[in-house]
């Protein structure tokens, strides 16, 4: 069926209108009516914000920015440093990407983020929606700024019944048209405010939406059904061993190789991931000839493509010679620096009374 047609004053004055009494203030937004933001900020958000919430990303911003308040700072600062600050917000290659674009920007670009979306989407990590994101909301720039959020309120907007992901590129020609020319970052924002507190994904509160006037889905009465989705394939599960080593008060972590899964990142000995479990009595990837005692269950952990199921072991050196390792105390400090998956390992060996 042919998208309802909407004229862009239709959305635009009504939802920037809404948006100035109601915008959700966040640390890294500019107030309405301001031109910009600055770059820096609005870039770190976008990149912390990718498939983690609101919620979780702002005490994870203000240290960030406490301690790097500047692109140049964040391109001076060690690799290390930078992961063990990230450890918990998950999908660890933006961590990586967020440090070679802050170096990029620092070396390349005299250290102030390029404008335009085509300079945005040379920077490492930056792609079509963050880069559009930056040149609207840091420089004013008129860019279309597509997220879930955005997907969700244009598809009730128009009604577009397609199921996503096929239905993104006509999404985002719909999101082309009612985008303003004036205050294209307030409105890019709006929009995602929008769709976070009132056109959510369930139960979406349409009696105070300020532009239901022109929403079609709510006029048919099938705002909650919008927008539809292809059925999600199930996620394989795979295994791997990971080791809790003791040595008195100290326990081992390593670092992790630099690609791959957790790349760089601080974590326990683990063994290679495999499709089925490793076979009982074997340690694959273990640091020592220790004794080892194993969970009675695995811990289990999602990734994107995939379910990790750990099982867990722990031991201690006793007679054998300590191996070479990042060794920190056993305590709640041990975990602080890593990933949440070894947090749950380390939860579970706490469980047993081992750490």
């Amino acid at each position: 069926m042919p998208a309802k047609e909407i004229a862009p004053k239709d959305i635009a004055a009504p939802l920037l209108a809404w948006y100035d009494r109601s915008h959700r203030r966040l640390p890294w937004r500019a107030p309405p009516g301001a031109n910009a933001a600055d770059p820096y900020r609005v870039w770190l958000s976008e990149i912390m914000l990718q498939q983690t919430t609101v919620a979780a990303v702002i005490p994870y911003f203000e240290a960030f920015t406490t301690r790097w308040p500047t692109v140049e700072a964040l391109a001076a600062a060690g690799d290390g440093d930078v992961l063990a600050a990230w450890a918990g917000l998950g999908y660890y290659a933006r961590a990586r990407n967020l440090l070679a674009c802050a170096r990029a920007v620092a070396s390349d670009h005299g250290g102030r983020f390029p404008a335009s979306e085509a300079a945005l989407l040379g920077l490492p990590g930056v792609g079509a929606y963050t880069a559009a994101a930056i040149a609207a909301i840091a420089f004013g720039a008129r860019a279309v700024v597509v997220d879930g959020n955005v997907e969700r309120v244009v598809a009730r907007l128009f009604a577009v019944e397609d199921r996503l992901p096929a239905a993104k590129p006509r999404l985002r020609t719909l999101a082309d048209t009612i985008t303003p020319e004036a205050r294209a970052g307030d409105f890019a924002q709006a929009m995602m405010d929008l769709g976070a507190t009132i056109c959510r994904p369930k139960s979406p509160d349409c009696l105070v939406c300020p532009v239901i006037d022109a929403c079609d889905a709510a006029r048919r009465g099938i705002a909650d059904l919008l927008p539809k989705k292809a059925p999600k394939p199930a996620r394989p599960v795979r295994y791997a061993n990971v080791y809790v080593l003791r040595d008195g008060g100290e326990i081992m972590l390593v670092r992790r190789p630099p690609r791959g899964l957790l790349g760089g990142m601080l974590g326990l000995p683990m063994s290679e991931i495999a499709d089925t479990p490793h076979p009982e009595g074997t340690h694959p990837g273990a640091p020592a000839a220790a004794r080892w005692s194993r969970g009675a269950r695995p811990v289990s952990h999602v990734f994107t493509h995939f379910e990790l199921h750990l099982t867990v072991f722990w031991g201690d050196l006793s007679d054998i010679t300590k191996p070479a390792g990042d060794w920190r105390a056993a305590d709640e400090s041990a975990a602080r620096d890593l990933p949440t998956l070894f947090r749950k390992a380390l939860d579970f060996t706490a469980s047993v009374g081992q750490f």
